[in-house]
Formats: structure tokens, sequence, C-alpha cells
């Protein structure tokens, strides 16, 4: 799952970023940006894992991308 939140207060969106239960997180954009390079999946159950060669080895973590636009 992908959340964004659009806002001109940077402390609240990393508050957001600290208390969503999201794969990724865009902070002042939507959520059909992708960095191929970086980790991108859901957390727990959702889909299989992160994806991309560098994040299958870390599967069983809880990583979080958080963008700043």
């Amino acid at each position: 799952m992908s959340a964004s939140i659009f806002t001109r207060d940077l402390d609240r969106a990393l508050r957001f970023a600290r208390e969503v239960d999201a794969g990724n997180l865009h902070i002042n954009w939507g959520t059909q940006w992708r960095a191929d390079f970086m980790p991108y999946g859901g957390l727990k159950d959702s889909g299989t894992g992160k994806e991309g060669p560098r994040y299958a080895i870390r599967e069983m973590t809880e990583e979080k991308m958080v963008v700043i636009h």
C-alpha cells in the first residue's frame, strides 16, 4: 500500500510518515511515482515483499520509503 500527504508543514508530514502503516509514502506528490532503485512494496502480508534486487535480502524487515517533493 502507498500513501501520500500534501502539506506545507514538514514536521507534520514526517510525523505522519512515522505513524502511517504503508510501505511507501510520498510527501506533496501522488502515489503513482516510483524510483526503481528504491524499495517498493507493501508491509506485513501485503504482496510478496519488496521489489528490486537489493531488497530481496531484506524481505523480513519493514522498510518505508519517504519521498519529499
